[in-house]
């Protein structure tokens, strides 16, 4: 009975969050059946698009400083995807958002001091930037 009422509570918590991210996927990116969101496809296509470096960089840095629940990632990405996005850039965000996001560099730079959070950064960045290459070179 304790973990039927633990399930409903964390399903409580998280159910919130990820209509939100459905809800902020489909506005910015239009909806699956080929609905048109406030961002054009041929953006996203544009700069995330098939699996080049730039792509891969791009996706990660935006990863990087995204900052959005986890839960909301899927339904974002999702839209991102069948608006155009590769999916190498695709993993290269999702890598790189959760390890990095603005407050979070806040809080490491003020424990180990600015060149350490430089470089923890830039390692974050590069290595979702490879992982991403990498991947889409494979399957995508």
């Amino acid at each position: 009975e304790e973990w039927m009422q633990s399930s409903w509570d964390f399903a409580k918590q998280i159910m919130p969050l990820l209509g939100a991210g459905v809800l902020v996927a489909g506005f910015l990116l239009g909806d699956a059946t080929g609905g048109s969101g406030i961002i054009p496809g041929e953006w996203i296509s544009g700069l995330v698009g098939g699996n080049s470096i730039f792509a891969n960089f791009f996706a990660a840095i935006v990863g990087a400083f995204m900052y959005f629940a986890t839960l909301t990632e899927i339904p974002i990405l999702q839209g991102l995807m069948q608006a155009g996005m590769g999916k190498g850039p695709a993993l290269a965000l999702l890598l790189a958002g959760p390890a990095l996001s603005l407050p979070n560099m806040l809080v490491i730079r003020s424990v180990i001091g600015t060149q350490k959070t430089a470089v923890y950064v830039a390692l974050v960045v590069v290595m979702a930037t490879f992982s991403g290459l990498i991947y889409g070179s494979f399957f995508g």
